[in-house]
């Protein structure tokens, strides 16, 4: 039984699966055996082992939208139980679905679902709130209500911002005024999803909490609107292929391992333009990597950041040290359509390359190495490539701002600021940094296979407000007019 601060306990029970790397929620909500699933995510698995476990029979599915950030295993897991599969009304579907409007109601054993129409995230976003015995006792609010924040309105298009963002507002304030305030919110998004507008504040709330805290609730809706807009930054490319991926209906997975690589077809492969993705620690493959490979640290944050910069539908080979290092990365990738890697070859680097000739390195250093540095060499050519509004937060004084997802269309350009430096007598090597090393590393393995020269600051940029050439907040052009910025 699932109980939050602020709540009487729920007599419905709620299991929670996480999905940390998207930043979102999916739910199993059941009661005396019968069960609920609210936006699954594509790995469904996780979802049976549940039921499987608690004995349950799922009688629905729900989406509370078409999903931008991720592919669905909603239509799956409706399929492989028998549960009726539900979505807001208004979208073009390829597959037979219910489709729910405003104030619609159905039945899953005790417990009784209605929709409220929550347009803002989407236009056809549907909360859902569950009630036992006529007492409101959740609200599934997907990417509408977040805690302390709301999703973000500009996925669909920029023509439609402005209208979603005022309409977010309103939905945010009409659940809060219709549902009962002890009733607990179970948001999709707001984990670290960029889903959501802004950062979501804590793990739990209420109905009730969000009316005295939430943006929404507590400003002028002139200034909210304004504000959201403000503060929404990039969010990653590989989003134009979700909703078109949940409309059409998406199949069914395959983790099994691909073929494996020996080094000569690892060498074909990156001599032909294919991404070979590393997946061992930066720092491992800082010091010895195959030559033409892509640091993508297995531990950090791989399926955001490769499914945000590879080239849609470009062949993809996996290194790792062990096989399962890749089937977790596999898992993650499914969850954004990126379903079959080519190749994959798990072991040591002296089982993918020929000679060591096919093996680099390049050096890696902390903010105190590089604060020395520029001791010697003030005009060191250094990269940051974090998001323009972390930039706005503080920077190294004299980096140029080339966020990670804009690398792939910027390579030639910071390329050609590395040769004017050679050209100038001065140090041509390319200097990157981060907030923790982990785009960083993407980054130097990147402008390496450029042919440039690189030394990847692998270190948190809080370690970096220390130092002597530090730009405050404070002290940084909000307009960000420097021509090497974004």
């Amino acid at each position: 039984m699932t109980s939050l601060a602020g709540t009487t306990p729920l007599t419905a029970s709620v299991e929670v699966i996480d999905t940390p790397n998207l930043g979102d929620r999916s739910y199993v909500v059941h009661l005396d055996g019968s069960a609920v699933v609210v936006d699954p995510q594509r790995d469904i698995d996780r979802v049976e082992a549940i039921v499987a476990r608690l004995g349950l029979t799922v009688t629905h599915v729900l989406e509370t939208h078409i999903h931008n950030d991720y592919v669905s295993g909603g239509l799956e897991l409706a399929r492989g139980t028998g549960a009726e599969y539900v979505l807001p009304a208004g979208y073009e579907l390829a597959f037979e679905a219910q489709q729910l409007a405003d104030g619609d109601t159905f039945v899953s054993g005790r417990m009784t679902w209605r929709t409220v129409h929550t347009p803002g995230h989407t236009p056809q976003h549907l909360s859902y709130v569950v009630s036992v015995d006529g007492r409101d006792e959740a609200a599934f609010t997907g990417g509408s209500l977040l805690f302390g924040s709301v999703g973000r309105p500009d996925l669909i298009g920029p023509d439609h911002t402005h209208e979603l963002a005022r309409a977010q507002w309103r939905s945010v304030r009409r659940l809060t005024d219709e549902v009962r305030a002890e009733a607990a919110v179970f948001p999709t998004h707001g984990f670290g999803s960029f889903c959501s507008a802004t950062a979501t504040v804590g793990l739990d709330s209420t109905i009730g909490q969000q009316k005295l805290t939430n943006p929404a609730c507590t400003t002028d809706e002139d200034v909210f609107v304004e504000e959201l807009i403000n503060g929404l930054d990039a969010y990653p490319a590989y989003y134009a292929h979700m909703a078109p991926a949940n409309q059409a209906g998406p199949g069914p997975i395959d983790l099994t391992l691909p073929e494996r690589a020996d080094a000569a077809e690892l060498r074909r492969r990156i001599d032909a333009g294919e991404w070979v993705v590393d997946l061992r620690s930066r720092r491992v493959f800082a010091e010895g990597h195959l030559r033409g490979t892509l640091s993508f640290d297995g531990a950090g944050n791989v399926v955001t950041y490769l499914g945000w910069l590879i080239p849609w539908g470009t062949p993809l080979t996996f290194l790792a040290e062990t096989a399962e290092q890749i089937t977790a990365v596999q898992r993650e990738l499914v969850r954004i359509g990126i379903d079959r890697p080519e190749a994959h070859s798990d072991g040591t680097i002296s089982s993918w390359t020929e000679s060591d000739d096919d093996i680099a390195s390049y050096p890696r250093a902390t903010f105190v190495e590089l604060d020395a540095e520029l001791d010697a060499n003030p005009e060191l050519l250094i990269v940051d490539a974090r998001r323009r509004t972390e930039w706005q937060d503080g920077h190294v004084t004299g980096a140029r701002l080339v966020p990670l997802h804009e690398f792939l269309l910027r390579l030639d350009e910071i390329v050609t600021w590395s040769k004017a430096a050679a050209h100038a007598g001065r140090d041509a090597t390319v200097w990157v940094y981060c907030g923790s090393g982990f785009r960083a590393s993407v980054a130097a393995s990147l402008l390496e296979r450029a042919g440039a020269s690189v030394v990847h600051v692998d270190a948190d940029v809080a370690t970096a407000r220390t130092m002597r050439r530090w730009t405050p907040a404070e002290h940084v052009d909000a307009t960000i007019g420097s021509a090497y910025a974004d």
